[in-house]
């Protein structure tokens, strides 16, 4: 399935409900000076659509995704740090991490997203962005 998004952005698909990932979100967009970054809550209709196409198991990725044209899904630790390397200094940094094997990226990330509503806190309702961010957002 080829989901449709305008050409050279990047699609990041999030936990809607999560204190840690709407703030990761907001950090994103705040970052992002190129616009290369859109978003969607993986409770929304398009991430229903990919999590289904790509036969996502959310019980074992629950909290971000990363989607492009060309390389199709990529989750957890890799997701991050490829989102991070489209961000500007010192963030980009960050992405000199996936250097590292991913069984033990992925073992601090998992733990960290399985804990992310205990020390961050979860919303009743997805996030709603304001007005001026809607278009960076896919319904």
């Amino acid at each position: 399935m080829k989901i449709t998004i305008p050409n050279n952005k990047k699609l990041i698909l999030f936990d809607g409900v999560c204190n840690l990932c709407n703030s990761s979100v907001q950090y994103v967009i705040e970052k992002d000076k190129n616009n290369k970054f859109l978003f969607a809550a993986l409770q929304s209709e398009i991430g229903s659509k990919i999590i289904k196409a790509y036969k996502i198991d959310t019980s074992k990725t629950d909290s971000i995704l990363l989607y492009t044209p060309d390389y199709g899904i990529t989750s957890k630790s890799t997701a991050a740090l490829k989102i991070a390397a489209d961000l500007n200094f010192p963030i980009k940094l960050l992405s000199l991490f996936i250097i590292l094997p991913p069984f033990f990226r992925n073992w601090v990330y998992d733990y960290i997203a399985k804990n992310r509503y205990k020390w961050f806190g979860k919303k009743e309702a997805c996030w709603i962005p304001t007005p001026e961010l809607k278009a960076k957002f896919l319904d």
